[in-house]
């Protein structure tokens, strides 16, 4: 699964009489994430990152690595899109020797074409991924472009009777309590709708995307974002949990969750991700782009 960039289409879906409401609800989350985009360029954070591949008829030994990197959000020049970063700097405890002459290349290098710059950075972003499932969008804020005033209008959003997050299967026992969600706050579901999706095949092909958002009615504040995505016999699940950070004064994710199920072989990828540190990055690296060649 590859995250591209994606022009879109959007229709509210909901009774004539909470329609207004839920539009306002609406529009100060896209505020809001705007200015969250705003403030977390420039903003770095360390992510520890877990993935464990297990199950499945033809599997092998149980496979498991730990990911340690620094997740920052840049817009390179050309781009009309953020985009997550995640600069691995240690697998399994060992360090990745080639970390500085990467991020020369994707950030400073300014021979390359746009295209050829986001591919590079995606890329990047998940090469020490395991498991038979390529993947691009496990990022914790890629769900926040789904709320971004340009991107509303592909999706259908309404208010949801199902408040618990999780599916059972990215939660444990002990969890509920830690993902306990206020009464006040509104659960929206939201149905991507239209072609040209966000996030796409390797080869290009739409996946529509659905789930749910926890969000303070009052201000617009994302609490915990749920993302669906089904591509033939695979299924991926991710929840993201947002805490408050005063560095940014905004809520900012602390944790993400994932699994995908692959039902043709029964194999199961896990993932756990914790974030901590949140710190200003010293190189603005979206203003450190040279021009590129279109």
């Amino acid at each position: 699964m590859a995250v591209v960039a994606a022009v879109a289409s959007f229709s509210s879906g909901v009774a004539a009489g909470d329609s207004a409401k839920l539009e306002q609800v609406l529009a100060r989350t896209a505020a809001y994430v705007a200015e969250f985009e705003r403030q977390l360029s420039g903003i770095v954070a360390d992510e520890d990152y877990t993935q464990q591949v297990h199950g499945g008829k033809v599997a092998g030994p149980e496979e498991l690595r730990r990911l340690r990197s620094d997740l920052l959000l840049v817009k390179p020049v050309g781009s009309q899109d953020w985009m997550q970063f995640r600069d691995v700097y240690e697998v399994n405890g060992v360090e990745v020797h080639d970390r500085n002459d990467r991020l020369m290349k994707l950030f400073i290098d300014p021979t390359e074409s746009v295209n050829a710059r986001l591919r590079g950075i995606i890329n990047e972003s998940a090469r020490f991924n395991i498991g038979s499932v390529d993947r691009t969008m496990n990022v914790p804020v890629l769900p926040l472009r789904f709320l971004e005033g340009k991107n509303q209008w592909r999706f259908k959003f309404k208010r949801a009777a199902n408040s618990r997050p999780g599916d059972g299967a990215l939660l444990t026992p002990s969890d509920p309590g830690r993902f306990r969600i206020s009464t006040e706050v509104w659960t929206i579901e939201y149905q991507e709708r239209e072609p040209g999706t966000i996030v796409r095949t390797t080869r290009l092909r739409d996946i529509y995307a659905r789930g749910r958002f926890w969000i303070d009615p009052a201000d617009g504040k994302v609490l915990m974002s749920e993302m669906i995505l089904e591509n033939g016999s695979v299924r991926g699940t991710m929840l993201v949990n947002f805490q408050s950070e005063p560095l940014v004064g905004l809520l900012v994710p602390i944790e993400m969750r994932e699994r995908y199920d692959k039902t043709r072989d029964g194999s199961v990828i896990d993932g756990f991700a914790t974030y901590g540190k949140f710190r200003q990055f010293k190189v603005l690296v979206d203003e450190k782009l040279g021009p590129i060649k279109q």
